[in-house]
C-alpha cells in the first residue's frame, strides 16, 4: 500500500512538473513517464511508425547529438545538452530543450536512461545572441571593410546559416554599377563563408549580375526569405550563377538581409542554408539582423573615406591630361591610384610642348596620402608647369627646379615633393638632347634600342627633394636618344615593395623591362606591362613614357 500511495505522488509531481520525464532503454526505445497525454514542450514533435527519435533531432546537430550518446552509453555518464527539436505542429521548425539523462540499472543489471526535456529556446537565443555580438566587438575597429566583412561572415557561419556573402553595394552613380534589365550589375566587393563539404561560390566577375530579389530588397530595404525543396531554387528572382550554386549546395533557402546607413543601403547580405537543412526561422533572422548591424560603423567610415577619396582623386585626374603629341616621338602616360578606400597620393605626371619643336616632361610624387596631398599636388604641378613654359626649351631643368622650390617654400605649406624634370630638344635628324634634373626620385629609366636598359642615375645620387632646406644646389643629367630608344619617368609605387630592398626591385624593373622590350610592343602596351599585379599594387603609380621615332 505504501509503495502504491508512494507512486501515486511521484506521477502526481510528474505530471505538474513544467518538463518532460521520461525513460529510454539500450535499445533507444523511449517511454515517457510525464504528461503522457501527449504534451511536450511546446508541442514538441514525437515518432511515429518507422521514425526514430533521431528524426527529431535538428540536421545540423545529428552528428554530434549521436557522438554524445555513444560516447555517455559506453561509459554510462550523465548527459546535459541542449538541442534543437522538431516541433509537432510544424515540422520544418525546430526548438531548443534541454536535455538532462543519467543512467539507472534495471532488475537484471541492464543500464536505462531517466531524462528531462525543458523548454531552453529563450535562455539559448539570449546566450547566442551575446556570443555572436561578443564576436561582432572586433568589428568598429576593423583597420578596413575586408576584415569588418570576414569577421561578420565567420560568426554567422554554420551556427545560422550555412553560407553567406556579402556585398558592398555600388548604386547608379557609382563607378562601375549600372542598372540592366530590372537587375543590378556590380563589381561588388563580397566577403564569403562557407560550411565544411560546401562547394566554392563562382568568382565575382566585373560583369556579376544581382537578380530582381536583390533589387527588391536593396530598393525596399526589407529583408528577404526565400524557401524551395532542396536543391530546386527558383529562376526567376536569383542571378543564373546563384541558381546554379544553390542546386549544388543542396539549398532549401536563400535570404536577403540589407544592410542600411543614414537611410541608404550600403551592403547586401545573401545568407542561405544547404545539405536540406531547414531554412532559418524568425528567431534566427532577427539575430542575423543584429549582427550585420554592427557593420553599420566601418560601413559609414567607409563611404566617408570614398567621398574624400572620390574628390581627391577627381581632383588628382584633372591634372593627369593626355600627352600631347609630339613630332618625331611618341609618349604615353598612365596613371593607377592604389586599391585603398583610405588613401590618395599626390602622384602626377606632365608633359608640355615648348617652342622649337622642344618638349618637357615631368613626374612627381607629393609626400602624403590624403586630400592636402592632393591639393598641393595641383599647385605644384600649375607652377612648375608655367615656370617651365616661361623658361622655354634651353632653360636648365636644375634652374627650373631651384626657382620652384624657392617659390613653394615661401608661398605654400611645405610639403616634401620628389620630382624628375626633363626638357628634350630635338637634334637632327633623328635624335633628341635630353637633359633632366632629379629632385629625389627615383631614377628614370632609358631603354636604349640596341642595348640593356639602364639607370641614369647609377653613378650619382640624385639631389635632395623640394622643401628639405634652402637654396639646394641643384645638377643637371644629359644624356642623348637616338630613334627607337625610350626614356621612362615613373613613381615610387612601381618599385617600392613594403619589406623588399628598393635596389632588388629595381633591377627587377630593368630586368622585367629588358624582356618586353625584346617583343617588340608598343609604347602603351609596354608601359601597361611594367605595372604589377592589380593585387600586389600598394601605392599609386604614374607613369610616362617618351619612344624616339623616325621623323616623317
Amino acid at each position: 500500500m505504501d509503495d502504491r500511495r508512494l507512486l501515486s505522488r511521484y506521477e502526481a509531481l510528474l505530471s505538474a512538473a513544467p518538463q518532460v520525464v521520461w525513460v529510454m532503454t539500450k535499445d533507444g526505445t523511449v517511454t515517457p513517464l510525464a504528461n503522457r497525454a501527449g504534451r511536450t514542450p511546446e508541442g514538441l514533435w514525437r515518432p511515429d511508425g518507422e521514425a526514430t527519435w533521431s528524426d527529431a533531432v535538428h540536421p545540423k546537430d545529428r552528428g554530434w547529438f549521436g557522438r554524445v550518446w555513444q560516447e555517455a552509453t559506453r561509459k554510462q555518464s550523465v548527459i546535459d545538452i541542449v538541442v534543437r527539436v522538431r516541433l509537432r505542429s510544424d515540422p520544418e521548425r525546430y526548438r531548443h530543450v534541454k536535455v538532462i539523462a543519467a543512467p539507472v540499472l534495471d532488475g537484471s543489471g541492464e543500464p536505462e536512461w531517466v531524462g528531462t526535456i525543458t523548454d531552453a529556446e529563450d535562455h539559448w537565443r539570449t546566450r547566442m545572441r551575446e556570443r555572436l555580438l561578443a564576436c561582432m566587438a572586433a568589428v568598429p575597429a576593423a583597420r578596413d571593410l575586408t576584415e569588418a566583412f570576414m569577421t561578420t561572415a565567420s560568426a554567422v557561419v554554420p551556427d545560422l546559416v550555412d553560407c553567406i556573402a556579402i556585398f558592398q553595394v555600388h548604386h547608379p552613380t557609382d563607378v562601375g554599377f549600372r542598372a540592366v534589365e530590372g537587375a543590378l550589375s556590380a563589381a561588388p566587393t563580397a566577403r564569403v563563408a562557407l560550411a565544411p563539404g560546401l562547394p566554392p561560390l563562382p568568382p565575382l566577375t566585373e560583369d556579376f549580375a544581382l537578380g530582381s530579389a536583390a533589387k527588391e530588397v536593396m530598393d525596399n530595404q526589407v529583408t528577404k526569405q526565400l524557401t524551395f525543396p532542396a536543391g530546386r531554387p527558383p529562376e526567376g528572382p536569383i542571378s543564373d550563377a546563384s541558381v546554379r550554386w544553390l542546386r549544388q549546395a543542396g539549398a532549401t533557402s536563400l535570404v536577403l538581409l540589407p544592410v542600411v546607413v543614414e537611410g541608404r543601403t550600403v551592403a547586401l547580405a545573401s545568407a542561405a542554408n544547404c545539405r536540406g537543412n531547414p531554412p532559418p526561422d524568425e528567431t534566427d533572422l532577427a539575430l542575423l539582423h543584429d549582427v550585420l548591424q554592427q557593420m553599420s560603423g566601418p560601413l559609414r567610415r567607409t563611404l566617408e573615406l570614398q567621398g574624400v577619396r572620390g574628390m581627391a582623386l577627381a581632383l588628382q585626374q584633372s591634372f593627369l591630361a593626355a600627352p600631347p603629341a609630339v613630332e618625331g616621338a611618341v609618349v604615353t602616360a598612365v596613371y593607377h591610384p592604389a586599391d585603398s578606400t583610405a588613401e590618395v597620393g599626390g602622384d602626377w605626371y606632365d608633359a608640355i610642348n615648348l617652342s622649337g619643336g622642344a618638349v618637357a616632361l615631368t613626374i612627381g610624387d607629393i609626400v602624403g596620402h590624403d586630400m592636402d596631398a592632393a591639393t598641393t599636388m595641383g599647385r605644384v604641378n600649375s607652377m612648375l608647369r608655367g615656370l617651365a613654359y616661361d623658361s622655354g626649351p634651353t632653360a636648365s631643368p636644375a634652374a627650373t627646379l631651384g626657382r620652384l622650390d624657392r617659390i613653394v617654400q615661401a608661398l605654400d605649406t611645405p610639403s616634401l615633393v620628389t620630382v624628375v624634370h626633363a626638357v628634350l630638344n630635338p637634334a637632327p635628324p633623328d635624335g633628341w638632347h635630353l637633359v633632366l634634373s632629379n629632385a629625389g626620385h627615383p631614377p628614370p629609366l632609358l631603354i636604349p634600342a640596341d642595348a640593356p636598359p639602364r639607370y641614369l642615375h647609377e653613378l650619382s645620387a640624385p639631389d635632395p627633394p623640394l622643401c628639405v632646406s634652402d637654396d639646394v644646389p641643384r645638377t643637371d643629367l644629359q644624356a642623348f636618344l637616338r630613334e627607337g630608344d625610350t626614356l621612362v619617368l615613373y613613381t615610387d609605387g612601381l618599385v617600392e615593395v613594403p619589406g623588399r630592398d628598393i635596389t632588388h626591385s629595381l633591377e627587377n624593373l630593368r630586368v622585367h623591362a629588358e624582356t618586353l622590350v625584346r617583343r617588340g610592343l608598343t609604347l602603351s602596351t609596354l608601359v601597361q606591362s611594367l605595372l604589377p599585379p592589380v593585387q600586389e599594387r600598394r601605392d599609386d603609380i604614374a607613369v610616362i613614357a617618351l619612344q624616339v621615332r623616325r621623323k616623317r
